[in-house]
């Protein structure tokens, strides 16, 4: 991998981006010795709208890894059917609970890491064992994993203490595997912090070189995946645009400039409407699929955002039809107080949601903080601590979403209609990550609750302990309610079809609306516009393409995502 100081403009990537698809001349050349301008224009995928700055590092133990580090790079061992809620075999060729406590994975034969090396049940049993350091992800499986055994050079067998079956199938395809040969010559702080430059995949692309404001990816010519199952991904070079702002990649767009856009486009109805090169994967609202919930999240460690009154007062404050309306034009659903995406829809507990669910309410609001003894003494308009200290908030959203800018406006405006003295303030991207692992924050926008094969990934994310002073994927609100967690434990290792299944989802829903660790706002959209006019058969819901998400978000490749790419033609 190569860092290429072409240093492009992207204010100025048409005359960028056209100079890469001004000519096809260079096609029969090596494809990594040619520079990032060099790309031919018909076998260059041109995206944006999943980064926000350069890239980092290449880290895939860190969830905020580089554009298509997971997927592109780093593979699971199975993928997530979000249609089906089904899991399909990718890494892995197959895998059962052979005994009660025993889960036996067999790899497929003939997958090779990025240097040649076998991908083999070392690195399987590796990658699990790393989740022992308490900072990897998934270090909760060492709560009932108790042994990982590599039975010969594909089959690897796991022993639990007790079998949790939603919690080892998310794992199962949300965890990539690592390459045993590389990592174990690295430090502990290594392994969590470094930059891991020159990453060896087992992906069906490798990092060609990056720059300030882009990232070029190469496709391998040795995926195992071409041999074994009959797939070939058709772009060969994917460069990735480092987003400054939507409106930005909205006229980029316009001009042909991009192949897809994932990030919220404003005014994207219109421009479909009016440019038959562009689509979306409905044909009409709400255009895009339901990816994740997007959810105020309170610092729960500061007063009084450490008093579940004050924050329902909140959730009653808010009024998500207007952002719905004003912000997204409609194309986005207002959540359910529970914040269950609609792929859940069939574990809503009605009653639970009518005894204490919540809908806008300033006045409700006003008095819910009354009720706990929030009061305005100094005539100000806004509520005071019960000791009587001033109440001042920050709502944090990176900046440049301006989607997510004017629903912290809306927001900001909502609370302190309600008496609550919150104002918005915008941050750069890396900076809120930061904020968010360390707590370092008041009130802040999150949307990691996403879709996957069960509810128990939503009250991992809500209610997961212990707390660590570093929190890289769930509960950063830093609330502590144990019997929640108890029951989310509890509900990982029951299967769907038990009876007890949804009692133990009833009474989470009552827990999280109780108790509001986060305050479920709008079901955000798998946002994907893309451009016909290069590429075609893109996925949708009418056309020919696989329906699968459109997106280049790292979170979905494993779940199907990858099949876009090789279903993408050239357009004739």
């Amino acid at each position: 991998m190569t860092k290429r100081r072409t240093l492009f403009a992207l204010a100025a990537g048409s005359a960028a981006l056209g100079a890469a698809g001004c000519s096809d001349d260079n096609a029969s050349e090596d494809p990594s010795d040619l520079s990032m301008n060099e790309f031919p224009r018909n076998q260059t995928l041109y995206s944006t709208g999943t980064a926000w700055g350069p890239p980092a590092d290449w880290n895939t133990i860190n969830p905020g890894e580089s554009t298509g580090l997971n997927g592109l790079g780093y593979e699971t061992l199975f993928l997530f059917d979000p249609q089906t809620t089904e899991l399909t075999p990718w890494l892995a060729e197959s895998g059962e609970w052979t005994e009660e406590l025993v889960y036996t994975l067999k790899l497929r034969p003939g997958i090779k890491w990025s240097d040649g090396e076998d991908l083999t049940a070392d690195d399987v049993k590796y990658t699990a064992e790393l989740g022992q350091i308490e900072a990897v992800p998934y270090h909760n499986i060492w709560d009932w994993l108790s042994a990982v055994e590599v039975v010969d050079d594909l089959t690897v067998a796991f022993t639990f203490t007790e079998a949790r079956h939603q919690e080892w199938n998310n794992f199962l395809w949300a965890e990539q595997i690592v390459p045993e040969h590389v990592l174990s010559k690295l430090s502990e702080e290594e392994i969590l912090t470094g930059a891991n430059e020159n990453p060896v995949v087992s992906g069906p692309y490798e990092i060609h070189s990056y720059d300030q404001d882009r990232l070029a990816w190469v496709k391998r010519d040795d995926w195992w995946a071409t041999e074994a199952l009959g797939l070939e991904v058709a772009p060969t070079f994917i460069v990735d645009i480092v987003n400054t702002s939507n409106e930005v990649t909205l006229n980029l767009m316009a001009q042909g400039e991009l192949d897809i856009s994932n990030n919220f486009l404003p005014g994207i109805q219109d421009l479909i409407a009016s440019n038959p090169d562009l689509s979306t994967y409905y044909d009409e609202a709400p255009y895009m699929l339901s990816a994740n919930t997007a959810m105020l999240i309170p610092n729960t460690t500061i007063e009084p955002l450490d008093d579940p009154e004050f924050r329902r007062a909140m959730a009653f404050a808010i009024d998500s039809g207007k952002i719905v309306d004003s912000v997204y034009s409609g194309i986005v659903a207002a959540a359910n107080p529970t914040g269950l995406l609609p792929i859940w829809d069939k574990y809503l507990d009605q009653t639970v949601i009518g005894e204490v669910g919540f809908s806008f309410s300033t006045s409700e609001a006003a008095s819910i903080l009354a009720a706990a003894g929030y009061e305005d003494a100094d005539g100000d308009g806004f509520v005071e601590t019960k000791n009587g200290d001033p109440i001042a908030f920050k709502l944090n959203v990176p900046t440049g979403w301006t989607d997510w800018e004017e629903a912290a406006r809306s927001m900001a405006t909502d609370l302190r209609a309600a008496g609550i003295n919150v104002t918005e303030e915008f941050l750069d991207a890396g900076a809120v990550d930061d904020a968010r692992t360390t707590g370092d924050f008041q009130l802040m926008l999150n949307n990691w609750s996403g879709t996957s094969h069960t509810p128990w990934t939503h009250y991992r994310y809500l209610f997961q302990l212990p707390v660590i002073d570093t929190q890289s994927t769930a509960n950063f609100s830093r609330w502590t309610n144990e019997a929640a967690w108890t029951l989310t434990e509890e509900l990982a290792a029951t299967p769907a079809e038990d009876p007890r299944y949804q009692e133990i989802l009833s009474e989470l829903q009552r827990h999280a609306l109780v108790d509001m660790p986060a305050i479920p706002i709008w079901y955000n959209g798998a946002w994907s516009q893309v451009n016909n006019s290069v590429w075609t058969n893109w996925p949708s819901d009418s056309g020919g393409g696989p329906q699968v998400f459109p997106s280049m978000w790292n979170s979905l490749w494993n779940m199907g995502a990858i099949y876009m790419l090789t279903e993408l033609k050239l357009a004739e």
